[in-house]
């Protein structure tokens, strides 16, 4: 039963990061058809750029201490990816910037999402397992 909360417990926490990179995508998506002006998008994605970033760390971290080693390098590769980005100071938009870099900016968030799409459902694959397991 315990390993089945661990599943809700990671479930809600990619639900959470599935949220903020939407919502970096939904300002992305209002700066280029021109609904918000550069400040204000760089400055709401900014703002949510470290809660990513702590949501990722402790999901990749959770799965490490409850023992599901296959899920954790599962994260493995956007955890480096994060931290990569905020050694080389490239985690921030830019306002000066942010036209020029727009395309990049969003397939960046868009490979995110896709990856975090696809733990999802290996997520919800294992909790399932799990379920079902637990009833036997």
């Amino acid at each position: 039963m315990a390993d089945l909360f661990a599943w809700l417990i990671s479930f809600f926490l990619l639900i959470a990061l599935l949220v903020i990179v939407t919502y970096q995508l939904m300002c992305l998506a209002d700066l280029e058809f021109d609904y918000i002006n550069p400040y204000d998008s760089s400055s709401r994605i900014n703002r949510v750029v470290f809660p990513e970033f702590i949501v990722q760390g402790v999901l990749c971290l959770f799965y490490l201490v409850t023992g599901h080693w296959v899920m954790s390098l599962f994260c493995a590769p956007y955890l480096y990816y994060n931290v990569r980005l905020y050694r080389r100071r490239e985690h921030l938009v830019d306002v000066t910037e942010i036209f020029n870099s727009l395309s990049w900016e969003k397939k960046q968030r868009l490979v995110k999402l896709f990856y975090l799409v696809f733990i999802l459902f290996l997520s919800i694959f294992w909790m399932i397992y799990t379920s079902l397991d637990d009833d036997e």
